[in-house]
């Protein structure tokens, strides 16, 4: 059985568990936390030291906090929302001038319920498995990453999408981080021979829904995917110079130049808005 360094003996411990746990079969939304605990120090903590979803709860609640300011913004007025989209927002012909957006735009939301119901859900079903298998702060790397991979994705269909449209695309949403999580336990779970028939499917709905539904940016969903399935493969591979190595240490050493890749690159899709 191949597992992320350092995890092998913490998946066998925690099979054992009934919290997040990893199980013969990957299911759903596995038993979710009482809302109460979400604000409890006490329980917090017990959760951190036992490598529970602390990082993809609190993901969770700025994500719901920022669409209830949508919400509020809206109800105000429609010109104070959209000020806050705009400054929020990845727009690819403005990204130079606001660079945040590379990381705000994956924590807004449509302001209505499915677009973030939907992905909230997803990041429930995902977040929790990878986390305890990379650990908190490695998660959240691995998050931002994989958000990142989708931005760059879009960068890149704006620099070669005939006509020059795709500059002016404005998006929003945690899509193309959620997608490189399905990469990594699709990666993670199939080398060690685990039923994801579940995880398939819903894997399945989410590639399927931009056919669907108009105004979905795929394009982030498969940089995400791409960039979250490469680093998940980098960790569990057996590259003789991180073999042995911490996970931490894999992390660093892949991570980084994964990083560095995605800002020349994304760099280089801007040189004709600079």
């Amino acid at each position: 059985m191949l597992c992320f360094p350092n995890t092998c003996s913490l998946y066998r411990n925690y099979r054992m568990c009934n919290t997040v746990g990893l199980m013969s079969q990957f299911r759903l939304f596995p038993n979710s936390p009482r809302a109460r605990s979400l604000f409890n120090k006490d329980a917090v903590r017990r959760e951190w030291r036992s490598g529970g979803p602390v990082i993809t709860q609190a993901i969770i609640m700025i994500c719901v906090v920022m669409w209830a300011v949508e919400i509020v913004a809206r109800f105000l007025s429609p010109a104070l929302l959209n000020a806050l989209l705009s400054l929020g927002m990845l727009t690819p012909a403005v990204v130079p001038h606001y660079p945040w957006t590379l990381i705000t735009s994956m924590f807004l939301h449509e302001p209505g319920i499915f677009h973030i119901l939907f992905n909230m859900l997803t990041l429930w079903a995902v977040g929790p498995v990878i986390e305890h298998l990379l650990g908190h702060w490695r998660f959240l790397g691995m998050y931002l990453l994989s958000g990142l991979g989708g931005d760059l994705a879009l960068l890149l269909w704006a620099r070669f999408y005939p006509g020059g449209s795709g500059w002016l695309v404005s998006v929003y949403g945690a899509s193309g981080a959620l997608f490189g999580l399905f990469a990594a336990v699709l990666v993670t779970y199939r080398r060690q021979g685990i039923d994801i028939t579940s995880m398939l499917v819903w894997m399945a709905i989410n590639f399927a829904t931009p056919f669907v539904i108009q105004g979905i940016a795929w394009q982030a969903h498969v940089g995400g995917f791409i960039i979250g399935g490469v680093y998940a493969l980098l960790l569990t591979s057996r590259i003789p110079i991180t073999r042995g190595k911490s996970l931490t240490i894999r992390s660093l050493v892949y991570g980084i130049p994964l990083l560095v890749v995605i800002v020349a690159a994304g760099a280089w899709c801007l040189i004709p808005v600079m």
